[in-house]
């Protein structure tokens, strides 16, 4: 059976590329059967990856069959992965973020999990000296979804694995590092598209925080205010976000990538206190911002309390 490669809901340009990457080197270099697949709609940088590479996008996974042979990307996360990922046969995982527990093996797999900005950095190392045999597409994936991890380097996840790595393929793709960023976070910052519940999803993930479940939401972009012009009418839509997916509070951080600081939007007072309580601000108004903040996973998440 061809294996179905992965990553979570709400795909970003690194839950798309790497599929996309690993699949290309099971098929074409371990001569095994495989497939990326998605688990929702990706984002516009990782369509604008998908359109500049002159890559297919991957389809978008229906129901997963249950014994249907997997490896998960950019995440171990159950509550990011289908709701039967346990009847799937999970014959990997490349991941970057904490191990979370709760996925179950029909037996012992391979696991490489790194303290890097992306799941393509791993790939990169993984693959090695067979990437000489990437088409261009692969590569560019792969530094594509680098750069959007690292918000080209900004971010404090970055390493100098990832960076070297991300210099590496540039140079080999002949890529201007700087403006070809430019031209992806452009295409992030296109949110014009999309409903008030589509960008509180977008870029979200759900964590469990003193006995509150919440939606966390990052959306970077280099041209904040188009969102905040939008506040008033996404911290409606929160409370009904929020109520279809079984949380307690939507939160919403807008990464101004340029300026390196988030903007959290403050619908209420549950918010006002997790802003106080987790980042020692003080809140005036329905925003505050944050300076410094860009990472969910080292800044964000770590830190909150309610």
């Amino acid at each position: 059976m061809t294996i179905q490669v992965f990553g979570h809901k709400s795909p970003d340009t690194d839950s798309t590329g790497s599929p996309i990457i690993w699949a290309w080197y099971l098929s074409e270099i371990k001569g095994t059967p495989a497939e990326a697949v998605l688990l929702g709609e990706p984002n516009t940088e990782a369509k604008f990856m998908l359109d500049h590479w002159g890559l297919t996008m991957p389809r978008v996974l229906g129901k997963l069959e249950s014994g249907a042979p997997v490896v998960i990307v950019d995440t171990n996360n159950p509550a990011e992965l289908p709701d039967n990922i346990n009847e799937a046969d999970i014959r990997g995982i490349i991941d970057h973020h904490k191990l979370v527990g709760g996925l179950e093996t029909k037996g012992p797999i391979d696991i490489r999990i790194e303290p890097l900005a992306c799941t393509a950095t791993i790939m990169w190392k993984m693959i090695g000296d067979d990437l000489a045999q990437a088409p261009k597409s692969i590569k560019g994936a792969m530094l594509t979804c680098i750069l959007s991890d690292t918000l080209e380097f900004r971010s404090p996840t970055t390493t100098q694995e990832d960076k070297a790595i991300a210099h590496g393929l540039a140079k080999d793709l002949g890529v201007d590092i700087e403006s070809y960023a430019a031209e992806m976070f452009a295409a992030k910052s296109d949110v014009s598209a999309f409903s008030d519940a589509e960008l509180l999803r977008m870029d979200s993930k759900e964590y469990t925080v003193d006995g509150k479940e919440f939606r966390v939401s990052v959306l970077e972009t280099t041209a904040p205010q188009t969102v905040l012009d939008r506040k008033d009418s996404l911290m409606k839509s929160m409370e009904d976000v929020a109520k279809e997916d079984g949380a307690d509070q939507v939160l919403l951080f807008v990464v101004d990538i340029l300026k390196e600081e988030a903007t959290l939007l403050v619908p209420n007072d549950m918010v006002k206190g997790v802003a106080e309580k987790s980042f020692g601000a003080v809140v005036e108004g329905d925003i505050v911002v944050l300076p410094g903040v860009m990472s969910r996973k080292k800044q964000i998440i770590p830190n909150l309390k309610v």
